[in-house]
C-alpha cells in the first residue's frame, strides 16, 4: 500500500516507473525474438537482452533504457561472436 508519504517522496512514481520499465523490457525481448529468434534461438536473445539490461544497473536515469538495451543487444545479434 502506498501512503500519503511514498507520494509526497516521489515512491509511487519510482514503482510505477520500474513497473514500466519490466513492460517495455519485455518488448524488447519479445520484438528481438520475433527478429532472431528462428537463427539464433529464443534463449540467446533473451540471455542477450538480458546481459545487456543488466550493464545499466545502478544508473539513475532509468527512462531511455529500453531503448539502449534494444539498440545494443540487436547490434549484438547482427554480429554474433
Amino acid at each position: 500500500m502506498i501512503t500519503r508519504q511514498d507520494r509526497a517522496t516521489g515512491h509511487d512514481r519510482g514503482v510505477d516507473q520500474e513497473r514500466r520499465e519490466k513492460q517495455a523490457m519485455s518488448a524488447v525481448n519479445e520484438r528481438l525474438r520475433h527478429t532472431y529468434g528462428g537463427t539464433l534461438g529464443s534463449d540467446t536473445v533473451t540471455r542477450t537482452v538480458e546481459r545487456v539490461h543488466h550493464r545499466f544497473d545502478g544508473r539513475p536515469i532509468r527512462d531511455f533504457i529500453p531503448v539502449l538495451v534494444e539498440r545494443y543487444a540487436r547490434e549484438e545479434l547482427r554480429t554474433p561472436a
